[in-house]
């Protein structure tokens, strides 16, 4: 069997790769199917999405069973100045995956985000709720979805969030970093959304790539909480002593509306393959504890 990853250079298909090399991680060992398969990352010098032609040529060249779409341009800010570049990217390349999933019977296996919903609920979202995104990033990830929907039968949509891991920037490295230059930090706390560790969400995605059962998924850590929240227990668990003072996102400098609310409720997961995300204060712990400062 081979798969496929795109965005190869991405903190989660990186984090892929990794437990796929390693067959486990935190949450268990990996099916021995994979143990016989062959993994193969791509990023954008090698395989442009946003080009058909160039994923014809790559697909009758490696012959993938499953590809993993985690290309995608999320610079949600950039989104709202280089609308054409986001739709190209994270739309029209979708659309150009799913067509050649499609011609080859290939499953594919799309990620998606929380910024799909316009954060107006009270309750975490559910699979079925209906999207209504509030800025380009979100416009264009959610008509990606849909392209993929049309386009493709063997479909897997993965809807995650507020995504850390050990490659790359993001959040928690962020703010041990910052924490440890400044020793004060301002952080919005009337955001909430699912800290999700990417170890967790590859996991997840590595078995329902094994199964049949197609579909729209949500997959973030369980729990919630806002920026705030989530930075006090980066510090705590990092035991850096740096004091962090709660704002209102109106006192942020920011050019795309974010969503107040982009919880999401992993129910679909709970009731195909089962879920084993742990909770976002647990996984968070774990992360710290392996990570060089």
């Amino acid at each position: 069997m081979n798969i496929l990853i795109t965005g190869g250079n991405g903190q989660l298909a990186r984090c892929i790769m990794d437990i796929f090399t390693a067959k486990e991680c935190a949450l268990g060992k990996l099916d021995k199917i994979y143990y016989h398969t062959k993994m193969i990352s791509t990023d954008k010098s090698s395989l442009d999405i946003t080009c058909f032609e160039n994923i014809k040529r790559c697909f009758t060249s490696l012959k993938p069973h499953i590809v993993i779409n985690t290309a995608a341009y999320t610079y949600v800010d950039g989104c709202e100045s280089n609308i054409a570049l986001a739709y190209q990217v994270n739309a029209l390349g979708a659309k150009n995956l799913a067509i050649a999933c499609e011609a080859i019977k290939a499953k594919l296996i799309h990620l998606s985000t929380d910024y799909i919903f316009d954060g107006k609920s009270k309750v975490p979202y559910k699979e079925f709720d209906f999207p209504n995104p509030i800025n380009i990033y979100g416009k264009s990830k959610y008509l990606g979805e849909e392209y993929v929907k049309q386009f493709c039968s063997r479909y897997f949509i993965i809807r995650t969030g507020w995504l850390y891991g050990y490659h790359k920037k993001n959040f928690v490295k962020t703010i041990i970093k910052t924490a440890k230059e400044k020793k004060y930090l301002e952080v919005i706390d009337d955001q909430t959304g699912n800290p999700t560790n990417a170890e967790d969400l590859a996991y997840h995605i590595l078995k329902l790539a094994l199964t049949d059962a197609y579909g729209i998924y949500h997959c973030t850590g369980n729990g919630e909480c806002s920026w705030y929240d989530f930075a006090k227990e980066i510090t705590k668990y990092a035991n850096i002593n740096c004091m962090i003072h709660p704002i209102h996102s109106c006192n942020y400098k920011s050019i795309a509306k974010r969503p107040a609310y982009s919880a999401l409720d992993n129910i679909i997961l709970k009731y195909s393959i089962g879920d084993n995300m742990r909770n976002w204060k647990v996984a968070l712990k774990d992360f710290i504890h392996h990570l060089s400062l």
